[in-house]
C-alpha cells in the first residue's frame, strides 16, 4: 500500500513560516497529484491545497490563498507546502494524501492514500 510521510511542523509564532513536506519511500509520487488537508481541534478535516503530477495546476482554499505556496520535487519524490505569514486560525494537524487520479481538487473523497500528519501551531 502506498505511503507517504509527512514532516516539518512544529510551533510558529503569528505572522511566522514553516515548509511542510510530503514524501513516500516507496512509491514513485511523479504520477500522483498530491494535497495536503488540515484538522483543527474539533473541526472537520479541510482541504488546504493541491498540485497536479505536473506541477503546473494547483488549488488553494481561499483562507490560504496568497500565504500559502505548493510545489513539488520529483528528484526527490517530495512535494512541499510552504506557509508564509501564518495565523493562529492556521493551528491543525495537517495530513498529505494522493490522488491517483490527478484531479486536484480541495474534497476528501478523491484521496486514497493518507500520512499520518503533522502538527502546526502558531502561538505567541
Amino acid at each position: 500500500q502506498l505511503q507517504v510521510v509527512e514532516s516539518g511542523g512544529g510551533l510558529v509564532q503569528p505572522g511566522g513560516s514553516l515548509r511542510l513536506s510530503c514524501a513516500s519511500s516507496e512509491f514513485n509520487l511523479d504520477y500522483y497529484a498530491l494535497g495536503w488537508f488540515r484538522q483543527a481541534p474539533g473541526k472537520e478535516r479541510e482541504g488546504v491545497s493541491c498540485v497536479r503530477s505536473s506541477g503546473d495546476t494547483t488549488n488553494f482554499l481561499d483562507s490560504v490563498k496568497g500565504r500559502f505556496t505548493m510545489s513539488r520535487d520529483n528528484a526527490k519524490n517530495t512535494v512541499y507546502l510552504q506557509m508564509n505569514s501564518l495565523k493562529p486560525e492556521d493551528t491543525a494537524v495537517y495530513y498529505c494524501a494522493v490522488d491517483r487520479f490527478n484531479l486536484c481538487a480541495l474534497s476528501q473523497s478523491n484521496y486514497d492514500y493518507w500520512g499520518q500528519g503533522t502538527q502546526v501551531t502558531v502561538s505567541s
